[in-house]
């Protein structure tokens, strides 16, 4: 019998090693995503060796390239038949203006199309049972959504890590909440989770301000493992199976107003995106069935 498949993001740093690990533990075939292959193999002999998992392998992908992507998808599906579980993991917050070779800021990259169009191609491998973990941050709410400023800046006005941030996380959630409403009927749950503030390398104390904040933060900064935790009890545990559409921290769900599950520019943010990644997609999704209740 074929081992069940799970693809993690950044999964050879931080909470991206964590999660390897936990599925690794829990006997999946992983394929760990990573931008630098050759920094991750190590890696994953390490954790082949600490968790008794022969099946854990390092495929590169670069999600500030959607072209690598596309590349990485077409690799895993030339492989597998199946996959169980998607951990959009990765994750960056830039400390300059860079673009990608799409014409993206690299944070929105990184954080929001990337993870969209590698989820969007792996579709066609999952069915009923199969779970997709976005990693989130209890920041979403104070995102915002200019197009086409954000997919080309990140923001409107000029450049400033955090709302940059702040914005790929509201986009990464929206999607998330988007997504498992299209998939509802294929039995493929969809759910977001917050990791919390976590001693990872993407808290960079590059700006003057940043040692203050360290020193303010630095007593709740969590652990990669204690970051990571929530996602695993939705990648793993058994009763998490059905649930879909929610946002998660510490373990729980955490009530999200229907200004966000019901935002007003859901569709927007989708259509957009669907015009960006358009070039590198071969396939289509059905809408979304029209939401209920509400305000």
């Amino acid at each position: 019998m074929d081992k069940r498949v799970c693809i993690i993001t950044g999964a050879d740093t931080g909470m991206g090693r964590e999660e390897t690990r936990a599925l690794a533990e829990a006997g999946y075939h992983v394929i760990m995503a990573c931008y630098a292959p050759k920094l991750a193999r190590p890696v994953c002999e390490r954790l082949k060796a600490e968790t008794g998992n022969p099946d854990i392998e390092v495929i590169g992908i670069d999600l500030a390239n959607l072209a690598s992507v596309r590349s990485f998808a077409d690799t895993v599906k030339s492989r597998f038949h199946r996959l169980e579980r998607l951990m959009n993991n990765a994750g960056t917050i830039e400390t300059g203006f860079h673009l990608t070779v799409d014409g993206l800021e690299r944070t929105v990259s990184i954080n929001y199309v990337g993870p969209y169009l590698l989820t969007r191609l792996l579709l066609p491998l999952m069915g009923e049972g199969c779970r997709i973990v976005n990693m989130s941050s209890l920041v979403f709410p104070w995102g915002s959504l200019d197009f086409p400023d954000f997919f080309e800046r990140g923001r409107k006005g000029s450049f400033w890590r955090i709302p940059i941030y702040d914005n790929t996380k509201l986009a990464i959630t929206l999607f998330t909440f988007d997504l498992a409403r299209r998939l509802q009927d294929r039995g493929i749950t969809v759910n977001a989770a917050d990791p919390g503030i976590v001693n990872t390398n993407i808290l960079r104390m590059q700006m003057w301000f940043d040692p203050i904040t360290d020193l303010v933060f630095r007593p709740i900064i969590r652990t990669p493992r204690q970051g990571a935790d929530t996602a695993i009890h939705l990648l793993l545990d058994e009763d998490k199976a059905t649930q879909t559409g929610t946002f998660n921290r510490s373990n729980h769900i955490h009530p999200v107003r229907d200004k966000f599950t019901r935002h007003p520019q859901m569709q927007q943010l989708w259509d957009e995106t669907e015009k960006v990644v358009r070039p590198f997609l071969n396939q289509t999704l059905s809408p979304a069935p029209p939401l209920q209740g509400g305000e």
